[in-house]
């Protein structure tokens, strides 16, 4: 099940996506199925059909916080001229940097180099607190996509990563969340891509993560409480590189979706 969330007329709700092409993007016959209330509970629609053309998605949750786990790709660590930590790199990413499909990138005055990070994002469906890895499917609503946008050369001059991934409309997330894939299973194996206009930047699969997602729930949960709605960023593989003003960046994750965004330079 694909669950968005949209804004209709002035008014925002959640919804199933119904009726998606064999390609797994919305058609002309697409819908969204208005549910009667937030998705981390029992799910019930309205039986109100909106057409997919007539709404506009927003960013799939409002997460309370974004936790994103840095090097997690031998890969990417190597082209980042480093090693695969022995334990995961924590960071958190600040809510106010959460935009959804369509909505602008916005590279800031302050840095010269932005660079894309698609990603694998992890939805929290229930409170977590000391999950153990065999039960972290029992709190995982489902999958979305994100894309961990980086200022570089800030996160190399700060010496810390806070200022570089916080800014305002860094952390694209859409464009719904999956909850038909058992992220928590290890075999469960996704092909994460990037494309910058049209070019392939990025193609990594998460049976490569160093961490996975069960481990981490457990690992996370240990050390922070998550809440419904809460975004676990699992980390991007090898391929970063700058945007510019003008570019178009397309995430996607198999079987979840595709997300885009436009760039543009800050005024």
């Amino acid at each position: 099940m694909k669950i968005a969330r949209y804004t209709v007329g002035g008014q925002v709700g959640y919804g199933v996506v119904e009726e998606l092409g064999p390609d797994g993007e919305p058609t002309d016959q697409t819908y969204l199925a208005a549910l009667a209330s937030h998705p981390f509970g029992e799910l019930a629609t309205t039986g109100i059909r909106h057409p997919y053309a007539d709404v506009r998605l927003l960013a799939p949750v409002l997460p309370s916080k974004i936790i994103a786990i840095g090097k997690n790709y031998a890969d990417h660590a190597a082209e980042m001229g480093g090693e695969v930590p022995a334990q995961p790199i924590v960071f958190l990413k600040p809510s106010t940097a959460v935009v959804g499909p369509r909505d602008r990138i916005a590279r800031p005055r302050q840095s010269s180099r932005v660079e894309h990070e698609a990603e694998l994002a992890v939805v929290i469906g229930a409170l977590a607190t000391d999950v153990p890895a065999e039960r972290a499917g029992s709190v995982i609503l489902g999958a979305t996509v994100a894309n961990d946008v980086t200022a570089r050369d800030l996160q190399r001059s700060d010496g810390q990563w806070g200022r570089a991934k916080g800014f305002d409309t860094f952390c694209p997330v859409g464009p719904w969340v999956e909850t038909g894939l058992d992220l928590a299973d290890p075999a469960t194996d996704l092909e994460v891509t990037c494309t910058v206009n049209g070019e392939v930047r990025q193609s990594g699969r998460t049976s490569d993560l160093t961490f996975g997602v069960a481990w981490l729930v457990e690992y996370l949960s240990s050390v922070m409480t998550l809440l419904p709605g809460d975004l676990i960023l699992t980390g991007t593989p090898a391929g970063v590189g700058p945007l510019v003003a003008g570019d178009t960046v397309s995430c996607a994750v198999e079987g979840v979706g595709r997300l885009t965004n436009g760039v543009v330079d800050r005024g």
